[in-house]
C-alpha cells in the first residue's frame, strides 16, 4: 500500500528499463540469469548513478548520493507536499498545511541513469568470443508511485522489480519471456493506492487465482472487481482520450438538510448527452443516453470489458430480445426504463430493479429506497417519465423529515463538454422533489453490481 488517500500528494516515477541477459538451453540456469539480471537491475536503482529528473521542472534528484538534488532546497528529508508547492512556485512552502485538495497531486518522474562513471576515463578493451546462446532483450515499464519522501520511493522501486522477477519466472515459457506490467488500483479506504505486477497479454480471465489471493490480501470482498485492469487507476494528470466528461458531479456542492445525508454514486461513469459521437438524437435519445452513462459505469468498475453500445446496437439489442420489431433498427423512436432493463441485462448480463411510481409526488417518499441502492450498489439509476428521461446519481436524504434533494445529470444536454457551463446551467445538479411532474407516472431502472471479482 503506497497510499492512503485520494487527495494526498504522491511521487510517480516511470521510466524504462532496459532487460538484457543470455541464455541457453537448460531450464534451471536459464532462471538462474534472469534472477542475476534483475539482482543488476536492483543494484543499478540503489547505485550512484540512478538519477530522478522532475517532468517540467529544473529539479533533478541523485537519491543514492550524498549531494542529493539541484537545488539545494531540495533534501532527503523534503515532503511530497513541499516538493509539490516548490515545483509550482519556485520555492519551499513555507506555509501551514492547510486542508488538503480535493484532487491527488502528482510529481512525475523520469528515471535515468548517468552514462559517466566517476573517476578516471581509461581505454576502452574489446575481447571478441564467439558461442551460441539465446539473447533476450525487453524493456521493463517500471511505474512506481509512492508517499512522503524519496527514500520511500526507491524502496517502492526495489520492490518492484522483485515482483516482476516473480512474475517473470512464473509465466515463462521456454525461451519466451513475458513482459511483466505494473498496473495501480484504488481500493476502499484505508488501504488506497496500490500497484500490481500483472504479465502483459495474459487476459484477466486467465489471472482469476492470482485476483483471488490478492482479494484475501487486501480481505476484500469477492463479489467486486477490484483487481481487473479496467478498473486500473487513472491519475489526474492523465487526460481521457474519448473526449467525454467523467464524474462532473465531484465539483458540486452537497445540499444541507436537517439530519440529512448524502448517498452518491460508487466509481467512475461518462456523461453520455444529446448529440454527441456525431449522432443527432434531440428529442429522442435521453434514455439511450441515460443507458449509455450506466454501460460506461459498469465498463470503469471492471465489470465488462465491451464497448459503450451505440444507438443501433442499443436498438438491434431490443428486436434480438423479441422486444421490438426489425424495422425498429435505425428508427428515431424512443425508448423507456424497461427497455434499458432488458438492453441492459441482454448486452451486458447485468440484472436490474424497477421501481414504479403512479406520480411524481410520490417521488418524495421514496428516498429510504433510493439511499439504499446508492449505499449498497452505487450503480447510476435511469428514471423514464412521459417522453423525458434522466440519470439519478445521487440522493440528500434526511430519514427525521423525509427532505430530499436528487443529483440529477440531465442526458438533454447538447452543448460542448465544458465542464463549467454543465453544471453551473444545472445539466448536472442538485434537484428538488418539484424536478418532477407531480402528475406523470414515472419507472426507475436501478441496476445491481453482479457478484463478481
Amino acid at each position: 500500500v503506497v497510499a492512503d488517500s485520494e487527495t494526498a500528494t504522491i511521487l510517480r516515477v516511470k521510466g524504462p528499463l532496459e532487460f538484457r541477459c543470455q541464455l541457453d538451453s537448460t531450464d534451471g540456469v536459464c532462471r538462474n540469469v534472469i534472477s542475476r539480471t534483475f539482482e543488476t537491475l536492483r543494484c543499478q536503482v540503489k547505485s550512484e548513478s540512478c538519477v530522478l529528473a522532475v517532468c517540467d521542472s529544473p529539479v533533478i534528484i541523485w537519491p543514492n548520493k550524498d549531494t542529493y538534488a539541484t537545488p539545494e532546497e531540495i533534501t532527503p528529508s523534503t515532503l511530497c507536499e513541499d516538493l509539490y508547492q516548490w515545483i509550482r512556485s519556485g520555492k519551499k512552502s513555507t506555509k501551514k498545511k492547510s486542508k488538503r485538495s480535493l484532487t491527488m497531486s502528482v510529481i512525475n518522474l523520469r528515471l535515468m541513469v548517468e552514462v559517466t562513471k566517476p573517476g578516471p576515463v581509461s581505454a576502452p578493451i574489446l575481447i571478441k568470443a564467439v558461442q551460441k546462446s539465446h539473447f533476450v532483450r525487453a524493456t521493463l515499464p517500471v511505474d512506481c508511485v509512492s508517499m512522503y519522501v524519496i527514500q520511500n520511493l526507491m524502496e517502492a522501486l526495489t520492490h518492484q522489480l522483485t515482483e516482476m522477477e516473480k512474475v517473470t519466472l512464473e509465466n515463462m515459457k521456454g525461451m519466451t519471456l513475458l513482459v511483466p506490467e505494473p498496473v495501480h488500483f484504488l481500493l476502499p479506504e484505508p488501504k488506497g493506492l496500490v500497484t500490481v505486477v500483472y504479465p502483459t497479454g495474459v487476459p484477466d480471465s486467465q489471472l482469476v487465482t492470482l485476483r483471488k489471493e490478492l482479494h484475501q490480501q487486501f480481505e476484500l470482498p469477492d463479489d467486486r472487481p477490484y483487481f481487473r485492469r479496467s478498473n486500473a487507476y487513472r491519475f489526474p494528470n492523465e487526460p481521457y482520450k474519448d473526449g467525454y466528461l467523467r464524474n462532473p458531479h465531484l465539483v458540486l456542492t452537497h445540499p444541507t438538510l436537517d439530519n440529512g445525508k448524502v448517498y452518491l454514486v460508487q466509481g467512475i461513469y461518462s456523461y453520455h448527452h444529446y448529440m454527441q459521437d456525431r449522432v443527432d438524437d434531440s428529442g429522442w435519445g435521453c434514455a439511450y443516453r441515460s443507458l449509455q452513462t450506466i454501460c460506461s459505469w459498469f465498463q470503469q468498475q471492471g465489470y465488462i470489458e465491451r464497448s459503450v453500445p451505440t444507438h443501433k446496437e442499443i436498438q438491434q439489442a431490443l428486436v434480438d430480445v423479441g422486444d421490438k420489431q426489425a424495422s425498429f433498427v435505425g428508427s428515431r423512436q424512443w425508448i423507456g426504463s424497461i427497455e434499458v432493463q432488458a438492453v441492459l441485462n441482454h448486452l451486458l448480463e447485468i440484472t436490474s430493479k424497477i421501481m414504479f411510481v403512479s406520480q411524481g409526488s410520490e417521488l418524495a417518499s421514496k428516498g429510504r429506497e433510493l439511499a439504499n441502492h446508492f449505499l449498497t450498489e452505487g450503480t447510476p439509476v435511469m428514471i423514464g417519465g412521459g417522453v423525458l428521461a434522466h440519470t439519478i446519481l445521487g440522493v440528500a436524504w434526511s430519514e427525521t423529515t423525509g427532505q430530499i434533494r436528487y443529483l440529477i445529470l440531465d442526458p438533454h444536454y447538447t452543448g460542448a463538454e465544458d465542464l463549467q457551463v454543465i453544471t453551473d446551467k444545472g445539466w448536472c445538479g442538485w434537484k428538488g422533489p418539484d424536478f418532477w411532474d407531480q402528475t406523470a407516472y414515472y419507472n426507475l431502472c436501478l441496476p445491481l453490481r453482479p457478484k463478481v471479482f
